[in-house]
């Protein structure tokens, strides 16, 4: 499936390390817990999903790994590097066992049909 992304051609070699750089500490803050933890769930305050999401998980019996980033007012550019790094476009983003398997109500369509088991089986 892939995604368009502006090449490398078609950007200023002046920008390129700022463009490659840019918010890319949450980004690597992410990707360490997704290699650390079989189910993570990136969010952030005020949102009910993520809380949804994590709700679904304990009542599942799931230990899952919960990162929260900001809310509604701040934090908004480092969650945009999220974004733009995962393509997915809301919060929250649920990972598991190092797949981005979508939001809450992906991860509750998982539960239901008994797929979440068979991915952390």
């Amino acid at each position: 499936m892939p995604r368009p992304i502006l090449a490398d051609a078609n950007i200023h070699p002046a920008i390129r390390d700022k463009i490659a750089n840019h918010e890319q500490v949450i980004v690597r803050e992410v990707q360490a817990a997704v290699a650390k933890y079989p189910v993570v769930v990136v969010g952030m305050a005020m949102n009910p999903f993520p809380k949804k999401a994590c709700k679904a998980l304990a009542a599942a019996g799931v230990a899952h790994e919960y990162l929260e980033y900001g809310n509604y007012f701040n934090h908004w550019r480092q969650r945009n590097a999220l974004k733009l790094w995962t393509g997915w476009p809301t919060m929250p983003m649920v990972f598991v066992k190092g797949t981005l398997v979508g939001g809450a109500a992906d991860l509750q369509k998982l539960i239901d049909s008994g797929e979440l088991k068979k991915l952390l089986g």
